[in-house]
């Protein structure tokens, strides 16, 4: 279940308000000592966070919804889990475990005993609250009605936004629906990355910048470049990874903003774009790269 984008904070008896953990969304099955971990895309990520199978249920399997994080100076920080994100080597998965632990932060619950996807938000919660499958997990703390009040911690400690939750709404696989809304501190959107600029001086080796852009029906549309938010050993990394994508032929649709020299690659690579806001034309401004996610390039639409 996804949210939908809303402009600015709000108080209302009627939602629940939660602090949006910056992360990688998953879903996590515990059946007695056998723990299986899913991304947004189904895909199994169980043996990149080997810290998870330490969660435990005593009873019959549960699934939770909620995000893998690692924390940085107490609050969680996208760019430090990069570092675990895309490892499948068993031994660079210890490795990454031993310098960048991550935890799981539990928002909803899905199955206990039965399906629970139509109980009302509250019920799902209350029997969240009663699971205690371990020290790798924690449940994310809500707020009843104040989301004004909860918007003053998320502005102070510099978390990435609040998530709103009508009460009494069930819980929708696969819907982007109303009954959740996400209010961005830090506004981050996804972009696929069609092709770079070369890069110049000490960047030789590397790229400029990487071109991004959305779908908009069967055509991507130009949003931007960004060149900023990646360390040297990030880049070379990248360019490998873009040379083997290189292909003649530009992805995006015909727009004048494109620059010229353009290297395009094949539209397969979603990135996380950190934000000020947009222009007129639609480009970002100020955009700083995150990472790359495993979200599928056919669902980074324009507009959402």
């Amino acid at each position: 279940m996804l949210a939908v984008p809303w402009a600015g904070p709000f108080s209302d008896p009627d939602w629940t308000f939660e602090p949006k953990m910056d992360g990688i969304r998953a879903v996590v099955t515990v059946d007695g000592t056998d723990v299986a971990v899913r991304g947004r895309r189904d895909v199994d990520i169980t043996v990149r966070y080997p810290e998870l199978q330490g969660l435990r249920t005593p009873g019959a399997a549960v699934v939770v919804d909620g995000e893998i994080v690692a924390i940085e100076d107490g609050v969680p920080s996208f760019e430090r889990l990069q570092r675990r994100m895309h490892l499948g080597d068993p031994d660079a998965v210890r490795r990454a475990a031993a310098e960048v632990p991550v935890q799981f932060v539990a928002f909803d619950l899905l199955y206990r005993d039965e399906p629970l996807v139509d109980l009302p938000l509250e019920a799902r919660r209350e029997r969240l609250a009663e699971l205690d499958l371990g020290s790798a997990m924690e449940i994310v703390p809500a707020i009843d009605g104040d989301g004004e009040a909860l918007w003053e911690s998320v502005v102070a400690r510099g978390l990435e936004g609040m998530v709103a939750k009508r009460r009494g709404s069930r819980y929708r696989p696969g819907a982007r629906s109303p009954d959740w809304r996400k209010v961005p501190h830090v506004r981050v959107t996804e972009a696929v990355v069609g092709g770079y600029t070369p890069g110049e001086g000490g960047r030789r080796a590397t790229f400029g910048a990487l071109l991004l852009g959305r779908w908009d029906g069967d055509a991507l549309r130009y949003v931007g470049s960004v060149g900023t938010g990646f360390g040297e050993a990030d880049g070379r990394a990248i360019r490998a990874a873009l040379d083997e994508m290189e292909t003649g032929v530009s992805p995006f649709h015909p727009d004048d903003g494109l620059p010229r020299g353009a290297v395009w690659v094949e539209p397969v690579l979603v990135a996380s774009i950190g934000y000020r806001d947009t222009t007129v034309a639609g480009r970002l401004r100020h955009p700083r790269f995150r990472g790359f996610t495993d979200d599928d390039p056919a669902s980074v639409r324009a507009g959402e």
